[in-house]
């Protein structure tokens, strides 16, 4: 998939990580845009181990924030230095069952194999960082390079549905 820093992206360009964050995301979505800053300072803790990937699969017609060229615009606005890559044919969504924006999914290096480890909300207070009480993915994220296992406690992602092409 084209990433916005104009390189094409796959699962085999973290294979030297001990693990994947795969967040679907957007533009437009409220919840989306709650979420970069808190994907922004996770990259810095996370990123010399963890890659990092956010994927938009939006449609774009009636949703023209969730282009491209958007995407291009938004990334240095918002110090995204991560892998942000548009799924135009919105094929990852699907093959990841993605539902919302942003739905993060943690995986797990097994032997070069990625393997699913925590799919489920950032944390519990999206819209006021400072009365965050339980940072779900960045626990989930420390329990993996801890050599845990995966956390039984997985709350689901909140957000804007995503938008799909009729």
């Amino acid at each position: 998939m084209p990433g916005v820093d104009g390189k094409e992206y796959s699962p085999s360009d973290f294979e030297d990580k001990k693990g994947l964050l795969v967040v679907f995301s957007c533009n437009h979505c409220p919840y989306a845009q709650a979420a970069w800053p808190l994907l922004v300072d996770l990259h810095k803790k996370f990123g010399g181990q963890i890659g990092f990937v956010a994927i938009n699969s939006n449609e774009d017609v009636d949703h023209p924030d969730d282009s491209f060229a958007k995407m291009k615009e938004k990334a240095p606005e918002w110090g995204i230095t991560f892998a942000y890559l548009r799924d135009e044919s919105q094929e990852a969504a699907r093959a990841y069952e993605a539902v919302c924006t942003p739905d993060p999914f943690l995986f797990k290096n097994e032997e070069g194999i990625f393997k699913l480890y925590y799919r489920g909300r950032i944390n519990d207070n999206w819209q006021n960082p400072d009365q965050v009480e339980e940072k779900n993915l960045e626990e989930a994220m420390t329990g993996l390079l801890a050599g845990e296992p995966a956390p039984d406690n997985q709350p689901a992602s909140m957000g804007c549905s995503i938008k799909w092409r009729q």
